[in-house]
């Protein structure tokens, strides 16, 4: 059996070679295990990423086997033997094997991943898998990374120093506990509006009977045990979060022409507008999507909506994926910038815990903030189960992913994850008035809602907007609107079953003066 995946995986490596590209990630081919302190180096930056295995009797240029003799097979297996134990530091045990083959055998070495990150070789230099290659580590926020890929270290819960419970926004907050504890508020009839009256800790004191929010929050574990805010209470509640945590931003820019260097746009967002929790971040950040991208008409009817050249699916699933998977120890914005032909989405933070675009594609969930990401689902749409990234290829197959991978021509950074984005409609509207470093332009075509009641469009409703359209024949609450789609109560369903059929002219609200007002319900508009 290791015979034939010996045999595989050096057909593979021929088949790199002709395309001129180099060996696989987890496998490394040598002809012989001469140099002790390169094969330690090796080894280190196996277990630093996701392991693999180092083949001794294949030459790695041509790929030939070389077989080893009997002698040559004992020393080549106690020499990796010595050097897992002495040239990496921890040390890390290795499985070795030889494998019969033509006129002798091949020494296969097994590395596990590691356990106990960062290694480094008996110099002190930290190496970690680069493609097929190895580089050097000397990054502190790739090392805390490093550490926290097996639980040594947790960034989310890490102290947002000298913030308090008072720095808190309670809006959201009680938006997360009426999704954290769904059936508790349905049974007391509470909705989004109905919440405004209670304070969160009255709402507290419905979940657990005589607590204050302060101790559900430190039973939640968003206040530490020496009294000290987490970082993941400020990213998800945090009215002014860049105070304490001023890299967890965002910069929206939509450039005219192809290239990151233009100074002339046609959207850039201004720092503050951006600033807040993710919740906020992510309203924003949609936002800016739905203005800046085109609407194309999908349906053959002619009344039909427009939809996004790039689905709003996808749209979420990418920029859900920044917001949580981001490395917090990278003191970087995320980037949104949206060019003629395409739309570019940087993260923070290469793929964490040795995943590969393989593996995220196929729907592999190995979150990096493991606190921010069990808590944020309350708030952000999405499951948890690994499948958004599977479901936006869906509805988007043709958007690449970069992990680590420096490119000038679309300014990837080595430790940046990066999702781009073809745009699929002709190229976008020239905008006559170019700006730099101005504020957004707002055009009739680049703005979500008509900018006159005249210029609304007319299109044929889908079943449920017909349902919905019915059922408001008398005047509905939102709850009594999405109680009866069937879907909870989270922003963007509000905004797909009532905001976008009160913009298209089908629901007008009651108290149309007061957005918010607690009484507030909507009727089919006559």
């Amino acid at each position: 059996m290791i015979e034939q995946e010996i045999l595989q995986m050096r057909e593979f490596f021929l088949a790199k070679a002709r395309s001129d590209e180099a060996e696989a990630r987890q496998v490394q081919f040598k002809e012989g295990a001469n140099d002790r302190y390169y094969i330690g180096c090796e080894m280190v930056a196996f277990s630093n990423s996701r392991g693999g295995r180092l083949v001794i009797g294949i030459n790695d240029k041509t790929g030939e086997i070389n077989a080893l003799s009997f002698m040559e097979l004992q020393g080549t297996t106690n020499l990796l033997t010595s050097i897992a134990s002495e040239n990496v530091i921890p040390n890390v045990l290795i499985d070795v094997e030889n494998v019969p083959t033509a006129g002798g055998a091949v020494v296969v070495a097994t590395i596990p991943e590691g356990k106990n990150k960062p290694y480094h070789d008996n110099k002190g230099i930290i190496w970690v898998k680069n493609g097929a290659d190895k580089r050097k580590v000397f990054d502190n926020s790739e090392l805390a990374d490093m550490m926290g890929d097996c639980g040594r270290y947790d960034a989310d819960e890490e102290a947002a120093r000298d913030a308090t419970i008072d720095d808190l926004d309670a809006d959201t907050i009680k938006l997360y506990m009426m999704e954290r504890f769904a059936p508790v508020f349905r049974s007391k009839e509470f909705d989004e509006l109905t919440m405004k009256d209670y304070s969160p800790d009255q709402m507290a004191g419905f979940v657990i009977k005589g607590t204050t929010i302060e101790r559900l929050l430190r039973n939640l574990r968003f206040i530490r045990p020496d009294g000290q805010l987490t970082k993941a209470a400020m990213m998800l509640f945090g009215k002014y979060t860049q105070r304490w945590l001023p890299g967890i931003t965002a910069k929206c820019i939509s450039f005219l022409g192809n290239s990151v260097g233009g100074t002339q746009f046609r959207d850039k967002m201004h720092d503050m507008e951006i600033e807040g929790n993710i919740l906020h971040q992510y309203r924003i950040i949609m936002n800016f999507f739905t203005r800046n991208l085109r609407k194309v008409q999908v349906k053959r009817e002619f009344n039909s909506l427009g939809e996004l050249e790039i689905p709003y699916e996808s749209l979420t699933e990418y920029v859900v994926n920044a917001l949580i998977h981001r490395s917090l120890n990278i003191k970087a914005p995320i980037r949104i910038f949206i060019f003629d032909d395409r739309v570019e989405i940087h993260s923070p933070g290469s793929l964490p815990n040795g995943l590969t675009v393989e593996d995220v594609k196929n729907g592999t969930s190995m979150p990096r903030n493991v606190f921010l990401f069990t808590n944020a689902n309350y708030l952000l749409p999405y499951t948890g189960a690994g499948s958004g990234v599977r479901r936006a290829l869906e509805y988007d197959p043709d958007a690449v992913f970069s992990n680590g991978v420096s490119d000038r021509e679309i300014t990837h950074a080595t430790n940046e994850f990066v999702i781009t984005i073809p745009r699929k409609s002709n190229q976008a509207q020239e905008v006559t008035d170019q700006v730099t470093d101005q504020p957004a332009i707002k055009t009739d075509q680049a703005t979500d809602q008509p900018q006159h009641k005249s210029d609304q469009p007319r299109f044929k409703l889908s079943k449920k907007q017909e349902d919905i359209k019915n059922f408001c024949s008398v005047p509905r609450t939102a709850r009594e609107i999405l109680e009866r789609t069937g879907v909870t109560t989270h922003f963007d369903n509000r905004k797909k079953y009532i905001y976008d059929l009160v913009a298209a002219g089908v629901l007008e609200p009651t108290i149309p003066d007061k957005p918010n007002d607690p009484n507030q319900k909507y009727r089919r508009k006559k």
